[in-house]
């Protein structure tokens, strides 16, 4: 299929926003995400089960209203060092209530899901007496598929890039979709950041620092390298510079900022930043994953609901956010409790 052009963009948002389209806003946000995208994996097709299309024309497409889509790679890369910090999967079939059932690549029974939506790069129209920061933050908002295409629809807002989260019961995944030419893009971290240091959180760990995202009170950066940061035990604006394309300035001044809005902290013996978990998920509480939409599927209902129980059913280490092992009866995990106790020893 071809990518969708300029000209596909502009008579959407026209559709929606009419007079108040600015088409050289648009074409500026155009042009200056083109050469930032990241880079594709495997191309893919979304749309009906079974059918396939492109994710835009879906979303133009007001006829489909998303209550069960498919997004199915095509000749994607085979498990391996491509699919660094990742999960290999052939397709994905999303359900209304807001669950997806990831299917592996070697075609054996499905894995279960919570799917959310993140707007990442766009568009947005003008609307009257709100604020750049107004519209950031209401335009990526952690929503279902089905509401996150009716708020694109209804307020005009191009996309050009969404992250899918999935919740299993284990971890999170985030995948980087690009609008425009229907790629899966590589994780930003593939082959410039050691994949040994990279901690898998448990899914409401992820979900309280995505919902913190989500809110658009930071800038696009500043989300990417926390969402990079928190997902380590410790890292330096040394270590993540080739992440973030050798901008080490732009990372150590965007780490302190995290420090500064105590989302991080800094430590001066090590020079490593380190994520703040107690911000996001405050005295260990639950977050919440939505309630599911009333679905003429009660088993498919009880299944998401059963998923959600086991993904919060995990204890966690309040100050690093690692999983603690059955049994485990101290507030911390073991590598924290031998950090307090070193920095609690007399000198």
């Amino acid at each position: 299929m071809p990518p969708s052009t300029l000209t596909d963009l502009e008579t959407f948002a026209r559709g929606a926003v009419g007079p108040r389209l600015d088409v050289a806003a648009l074409t500026a946000a155009y042009h200056e995400y083109l050469p930032q995208r990241g880079e594709p994996l495997a191309s893919f097709r979304f749309g009906r089960p079974g059918e396939g299309g492109t994710l835009f024309g879906a979303i133009a497409d007001r006829s489909f209203d998303f209550g069960t889509a498919e997004l199915a790679l095509v000749d994607p890369p085979k498990p391996g060092p491509a699919w660094e910090f990742l999960r290999p999967f052939s397709r994905i079939v999303f359900s209304p209530d807001g669950s997806a059932e990831v299917f592996g690549p070697d075609g054996g029974p499905p894995t279960r899901a919570i799917a959310r939506v993140l707007l990442r790069d766009g568009y947005v129209a003008p609307t009257e007496g709100s604020s750049p920061r107004a519209l950031r933050a209401a335009t990526r908002a952690l929503a279902t598929p089905v509401q996150a295409v009716e708020y694109v629809r209804q307020t005009g807002v191009v996309p050009f890039s969404v992250a899918i989260l999935l919740y299993f019961s284990e971890e999170r995944i985030r995948l980087e979709l690009d609008v425009l030419e229907d790629r899966l893009l590589r994780d930003v971290r593939t082959g410039r950041f050691p994949a040994a240091r990279r901690v898998r959180r448990p899914p409401r760990v992820a979900y309280g620092v995505d919902s913190f995202v989500a809110r658009g009170t930071l800038p696009v950066v500043s989300c990417r390298v926390l969402e990079v940061l928190s997902e380590t035990h410790g890292t330096s604006a040394v270590e993540l510079a080739p992440v973030f394309r050798g901008a080490r300035e732009l990372v150590q001044t965007t780490l302190q900022g995290l420090a500064a809005r105590r989302l991080a902290t800094f430590d001066r013996r090590t020079g490593l930043f380190r994520p703040r978990f107690e911000t996001f998920v405050p005295g260990g509480a639950t977050p919440d994953l939505g309630e599911p939409a009333p679905v003429p599927h009660p088993q498919l209902r009880t299944n998401v609901l059963e998923l959600i129980a086991a993904a919060d059913s995990r204890a966690t280490c309040p100050l690093c956010g690692d999983s603690l092992p059955p049994g485990h009866r101290g507030l911390l995990c073991a590598r924290c409790q031998a950090e307090v106790g070193d920095d609690s020893a007399p000198t």
